[in-house]
């Protein structure tokens, strides 16, 4: 793996004037030599896991944060809600202009901006899982920290991380699939030089190499890139995923003996493994001097100051919480500020009214879809995840197949979904929904699977030992314990239909084969496709699906997860 990963990233890097049209222009095609297959997932997979990497880092920071400050809570919950709805296109677009100024003369500028779209297709949804997690650790627990007197470090690592992991190497799975679902859509970027004026970067890529075969109407390339893709899947899920989750049952809550979990060669053999074991040992031993170093840890030598910790627990007064309020009003003002300057400050192409008024029209098209597809898609798997998580063997079976359906890049079917609707004069703006559906429903599956696996052994027992049958059961039992999964697993797929909504609303599979639907994510793919810089109108219609999504958490979502929160938690 480390070679892989040290052929790939030597050869990342390249020469190129971001300035200058002809040498952008370099790089506007791939091979499509069948035999550069490999070379390409492995350059893909890599941009996933360095992704992969800065997602954990950052759920791990603002998840914490958001979930022990009540003041970050009110904040970044809403942002988060936010970003994950923001298309990749509205992210690239937007920020594309200061990755390559990092590195103007070097190809790293756009690798940069390429992992950091799949950094968005990542992190929030495993923020979430990591945020929720921690809002819901038992009472019991928290108290058993307190009397071990541990630090906020060593609470973290001890107790907080560890109660996180079942849920959140769940969600990585699931973040991971949602990257192949947007490679294609994210490995290429475009550089504008004018109004008018703009060439393509297209990076080496499974999602570069699927999309130019799709132009191209190469089936024969797009199979092929197909199978490369599910094997990728298949490894690094052997490798790599299937030895965690069963490393990660041990983290699941419960005081009685679980029953029979998952298997893992991989993990199996590395455990066989004599110097395997000495590193592993070697490497235990580091991590607990970091976990418990003496800088961090109490002072249990200090005597208990009652004053001292009335003080830490007294609330915030009002005119802290008013200056709080104040800052963040501050904040609002400036970003909307920033952003009508944007989009209506440019005097030679204005933005009317009437184009703003389409947007919201837009908008509401594609709220109804998210809606009508939550709602499918809620009846039909959360009965299924909950079957497959209270059963490991059959979890255990179903996670590699659910990971490829989840994976599956729906522009892959974009030539023969087109081919249908055209065929038997469907309507697009109902059944772009299926497209839709292929790659949000897996976040309520996996959500719901991770909540069945981790309930507590002993209250399977006391539903067991009351006799609990039937519909009964699944209302007074099932549903209510895995409800914060499940609500998380709904707002994570929410927000990723928003997102999917520009490849699902607007399909291309050829020159003069474009299919679109009303919506606004085929508002924005058709300004990102089109000739020259249209940034303002993609602005416009990301600033537009952020308001529609902070309207519809703030009514809906939001209130639905504190409800879960406090009336489902299994803290007493």
């Amino acid at each position: 793996m480390v070679f892989v990963v040290a052929w790939v990233c030597s050869s990342l890097g390249g020469s190129v004037d971001y300035r200058n049209l002809t040498s952008v222009t370099q790089y506007e095609h791939i091979s499509m030599d069948l035999w550069n297959l490999p070379r390409y997932a492995a350059d893909t997979t890599v941009r996933m896991f360095i992704a992969l990497f800065c997602s954990f880092i950052f759920s791990f920071v603002i998840g914490a944060w958001a979930a022990k400050s009540k003041r970050a809570e009110s904040v970044i919950i809403p942002i988060i809600d936010i970003f994950q709805s923001i298309p990749i296109l509205g992210f690239l677009a937007i920020t594309i202009t200061g990755f390559l100024a990092i590195f103007p003369y070097s190809l790293w500028g756009a690798q940069l901006a390429v992992i950091f779209g799949l950094f968005t297709a990542q992190a929030w949804n495993m923020m979430l899982s990591f945020y929720q997690s921690l809002k819901t650790i038992p009472k019991e627990l928290r108290e058993a920290a307190d009397m071990y007197q541990l630090s906020g470090w060593q609470r973290f690592w001890k107790l907080e991380v560890p109660f996180s992991m079942p849920g959140l190497i769940w969600n990585t799975m699931m973040s991971m699939s949602a990257s192949w679902f947007m490679i294609v859509a994210s490995e290429s970027i475009v550089v504008n030089f004018s109004a008018t004026t703009s060439a393509a970067i297209n990076l080496p890529g499974i999602g570069t190499f699927i999309d130019q075969a799709n132009n191209e109407r190469n089936f024969t390339a797009v199979i092929a890139a197909i199978v490369v893709m599910l094997i990728v899947i298949v490894l690094y899920d052997q490798l790599i995923f299937r030895p965690i989750v069963k490393w990660s049952e041990k983290f699941v809550v419960s005081d009685m003996q679980q029953e029979t979990g998952s298997n893992s060669w991989f993990l199996t053999l590395l455990q066989r493994s004599t110097i395997l074991q000495s590193f592993s040992h070697f490497m235990a031993v580091q991590a607990n001097r970091l976990v418990n170093i003496s800088y961090l840890k109490k002072d249990l030598s200090k005597n208990y100051n009652q004053i001292e910790h009335q003080k830490n627990e007294r609330e915030n007064s009002r005119l802290q919480a008013a200056i709080w309020q104040l800052c963040v009003a501050l904040s609002v003002a400036l970003f909307l500020y920033l952003s009508w300057q944007f989009i209506y400050g440019n005097k030679e192409d204005p933005i009317t009214f009437a184009e703003t008024v389409k947007v919201f029209g837009y908008g509401a098209l594609t709220a109804v879809r998210v809606f009508v597809l939550i709602i499918l898609a809620s009846i039909i798997w959360v009965p299924i995840g909950i079957w497959i998580g209270l059963r490991p063997k059959v979890a255990e079976k179903v996670q590699p197949y659910a990971q490829i359906f989840a994976a599956f890049p729906v522009n892959v079917l974009y030539g023969l979904f087109g081919t249908v609707v055209i065929a038997f004069n469907l309507n697009f703006n109902i059944w772009c929904i299926l497209l839709m559906a292929l790659g949000t429903q897996w976040y309520i599956l996996f959500n719901v699977i991770a909540g069945a696996s981790a309930i507590p052994y002993e209250l399977k027992m006391a539903a067991k030992n009351m006799q609990l049958k039937g519909m009964v059961k699944w209302f007074k039992f099932l549903f209510p314990a895995v409800m914060p999964f499940y609500v998380t697993g709904a707002i994570t797929a929410a927000g990723g239909a928003w997102n999917a909504s520009i490849v699902c609303e607007y399909i291309n599979w050829g020159k003069d084969s474009v299919i679109m639907a009303s919506g606004i994510g085929a508002y924005i793919s058709e300004q990102y496709n089109a000739p020259g810089d249209h940034t303002a109108n993609i602005a416009l219609g990301v600033v537009v699906m952020c308001i529609l999504v902070v309207l519809t958490n703030k009514l809906f979502w939001r209130r639905l997860y504190n409800y879960a929160e406090k009336r489902f938690s299994m803290n007493m």
